[in-house]
């Protein structure tokens, strides 16, 4: 990679952001001046974006900090209605239109941590594709841009050749996703000079035909700008817990469990995370990646604590690691652990072991539940559970009023009666 001139494509480049750039060159020179206007698009299909949405938002964020452009935060209130195939083997459920309204309202909310929103000229915008999508005419809309696509070169991208490959049912409208998604570019261009989109590797195809498209419908000069799939070094796919998704709003996933999240980082990821998900020095971050043995655990503390910081904000990232520091190493009861609430009337019958950790979010199944215990792997106020058929009850609350279920010696819950 040559020599970059742009403070922002350096930082990213020095950071581990750049998988693909359509001409670095040009994209430099455009950085370096300040002219980038740059989208990111971010579908609603669930209330919260979660941790693998993290290396876009963090590159809108280093667009804005180090004065290359203005960032857009695109909301797909239109395109969620279609489906987006990429990475999917089956259909996606389609949600309603009030679902889709309800999502969208709850994922805004994560975007004001990173950007600062303003009428300014490098201020953040976030806009919503429905506002351009929805009063389409689809015949005309065929006639001016469908045209303009080749059903032959569709078929070769990886979001429809490997569904088609696995023999898995390609809906027809989630084949127009595509279609939808160039469309997008074009009128962010249109509208508003954008001249990026910005997305992860398995955008690559349906960036590059947004710019293709820009191309053939007269707009100026479109780049397509990606991330690397994100794996950890153990190749698991990142973001993704025994629990289930590791979301970005509170009222999805506690600060606490947030912040354990990170803390969990295997060793060989933790130089790798503190580059990518917080905005520590690189001479810090190559301080901290040489620590070894027990040390190295005092680096994921870190990252734990600035990743949490950037999502949660600072005050509630130090209370929990204030309060994994009081569960761990000096075995307190921390009132900051995630709590799940019981009717007293529940507990005074008793509750079984197996389904208390499967409320708890400990567990998906009793089966699973079950396993653990078989394994030696659950607690109860810190003592194992031995016995699949035990039941938790009033005699189990703890001089605070709570009883502490454990999964391992890091993932904790309080069982709380109301």
């Amino acid at each position: 990679m040559s020599a970059l001139k742009s403070d922002f494509l350096r930082t990213l480049s020095e950071r581990g952001y750049i998988h693909q750039c359509s001409n670095l060159e040009e994209l430099d020179a455009l950085a370096a001046k300040g002219e980038i206007v740059a989208y990111v698009g971010y579908d609603c299909t669930a209330p919260s974006l979660h941790v693998g949405h993290l290396l876009s938002i963090m590159m809108l964020y280093w667009l804005q900090h180090t004065g290359a452009g203005k960032p857009i935060t695109l909301m797909g209130g239109g395109t969620t209605r279609v489906g987006d195939p990429s990475g999917r083997d089956e259909t996606r459920r389609l949600l309603s239109i009030e679902q889709i309204d309800a999502n969208k309202e709850s994922i805004k909310t994560v975007f004001s941590r990173f950007l600062k929103f303003g009428d300014g000229p490098r201020d953040a915008i976030m806009l919503d594709n429905a506002e351009w999508l929805v009063p389409l005419k689809y015949i005309d809309f065929l006639r001016d841009v469908g045209r303009h696509f080749s059903v032959n070169r569709m078929l070769t991208m990886d979001s429809v050749r490997l569904r088609l490959e696995r023999e898995q049912e390609l809906s027809f409208i989630e084949f127009n996703y595509m279609i939808l998604q160039a469309y997008d570019f074009v009128e962010l261009a249109r509208r508003y000079g954008c001249n990026l989109q910005m997305g992860g590797s398995d955008q690559w195809g349906n960036i590059v035909t947004g710019i293709d498209l820009g191309r053939r419908m007269g707009t100026h000069q479109l780049y397509a700008l990606t991330t690397p799939l994100l794996t950890t070094s153990s190749g698991a796919k990142m973001g993704k817990t025994a629990a289930g998704a590791v979301w970005l709003n509170e009222d999805q996933l506690s600060a606490y469990e947030y912040w354990q999240f990170w803390r969990n980082t295997e060793d060989g990821d933790v130089e790798r995370f503190l580059k990518l998900f917080t905005t520590l020095p690189l001479d810090e971050i190559t301080r901290l990646a040489s620590l070894q043995g027990a040390e190295i655990n005092e680096a994921k503390k870190i990252l734990a604590t600035e990743a949490t910081a950037l999502v949660h904000g600072r005050e509630k990232a130090e209370a929990a690691a204030e309060t994994a520091r009081a569960t761990f190493e000096q075995g307190g009861l921390a009132a900051g652990l995630p709590t799940v609430e019981i009717s007293k009337t529940e507990l005074a019958a008793g509750v079984g072991v197996l389904a208390a950790f499967v409320r708890a979010g400990l567990a998906k199944s009793n089966g699973e539940a079950r396993r653990h215990v078989q394994g030696g792997g659950l607690r109860i106020n810190d003592e194992v559970v031995k016995d699949e058929r035990a039941v938790i009850t009033e005699k189990d609350l703890t001089s605070e009023g709570v009883v502490k279920l454990s999964l391992g010696k890091k993932r904790h819950v309080l069982l709380r009666p109301i």
